[in-house]
């Protein structure tokens, strides 16, 4: 839906038209301010819009243009994606035709309502937040949206699809550690399944980087993956696994892989490759140092099944590319390229070593 100023302001300041768009198959509002016109639109009423899209039960969108006028930078900000073309505004997504990109964000959204809202009014929770009551509102997110219907449509179909599949033999390490000097090298090796992140490889991990929190004599600590990509992110076979979406949180909570990465933050240097999906993002995102090869490419997939990024990519990637650009990103569901992470500051520089 996409509606000028005076259209949204309406839309804001009655009750019946929120309750309408809020509870809408396609939960989004797209408001074009590109002329800078505030022609209907009075202070008190800006106010109550800027006020509105805060708690709004909806995806909002603002189209801006290349001049936006003082007056709706509140409006423009309060809003969860913000789209123009040649804007140069801090955030903003340049794109070639304004009206296309919102139809796609419009089918995206109605493909998967409960999760792009969701995630929405979690950024704007938690994006100024600290990480740790972020990772828990990120996980208390996570866990609801397991009950929803497209999570366990995707679920079940998925199922239907693999079911019958045998499962290959595991091998018992799938993170290798070494300490070269004053050095740790930690490896996803788990080629066979695109160093996917299952309970095991969580677990080993942990472990990797609790030895380097624990062990002073280390300078730090490069984590890399093996074959041709970095990760791709969790291991689908392990969805939906867990006795209960609560059973899940408190593992979450218990044993936070994002958490730990955010501790050591300062100590470890991250080198991507390949495929970085979901988690393959979302928990290098947390380091200082994040390195990729000119080839990666980085995708988040979860609103496609239902769900939000749950490997603490609400928190890692928002405080590297903004509020912005995280749910744009997110809600499409599409590849970026390494040129685009950089400029986004997703990674801190490109390197075909």
């Amino acid at each position: 839906m996409l509606v000028d100023l005076a259209g949204a302001a309406e839309v804001a300041g009655a009750w019946s038209s929120v309750a309408s768009i809020g509870a809408s198959a396609t939960p989004l509002l797209a408001i074009d301010v590109r002329d800078g016109s505030r022609a209907g639109v009075d202070v008190d009423r800006l106010d109550r819009l800027t006020s509105g899209l805060w708690g709004a039960p909806w995806v909002s969108i603002a189209c801006v243009g290349p001049d936006l006028a003082p007056s709706l930078i509140d409006v423009v900000d309060a809003c969860d994606i913000v789209i123009g073309e040649g804007s140069g505004r801090e955030g903003a997504i340049d794109v070639d035709d304004v009206e296309a990109e919102v139809a796609f964000l419009e089918q995206r959204v109605s493909a998967s309502p409960a999760a792009s809202v969701a995630l929405v009014q979690l950024l704007r929770l938690t994006h100024h937040g600290s990480v740790e009551s972020a990772l828990h509102g990120e996980s208390l997110t996570y866990g609801l949206l397991q009950t929803g219907d497209v999570f366990q449509a995707w679920l079940a179909d998925r199922r239907a699809r693999t079911g019958s599949q045998t499962t290959a033999s595991e091998p018992d390490r799938v993170v290798r550690v070494e300490r070269v000097g004053g050095r740790l090298d930690i490896t996803l090796d788990r080629v066979h399944r695109r160093n996917a992140l299952n309970i095991a490889m969580r677990d080993q991990l942990t472990e990797a980087l609790e030895l380097l929190d624990a062990d002073r004599t280390l300078d730090g600590a490069v984590l890399r993956g093996t074959g041709p990509n970095f990760s791709a992110g969790g291991d689908l076979d392990e969805f939906g696994t867990t006795p209960s979406p609560a059973v899940g949180h408190r593992v979450r909570t218990v044993r936070s892989l994002p958490r730990l990465m955010h501790h050591v933050r300062d100590r470890i240097r991250v080198h991507l490759h390949g495929t970085c999906v979901g988690a393959g993002i979302e928990l290098p995102a947390f380091a200082h140092a994040v390195l990729a090869h000119p080839d990666t490419t980085f995708r988040l997939p979860e609103i496609g099944f239902g769900l939000v990024p749950g490997a603490g990519g609400t928190v890692s990637i928002t405080r590297r590319c903004g509020r912005y650009r995280t749910a744009w990103w997110a809600i499409r569901g599409e590849p970026i390229d390494a040129t685009t992470a950089l400029a986004w500051n997703l990674i801190d520089r490109i390197d075909p070593a």
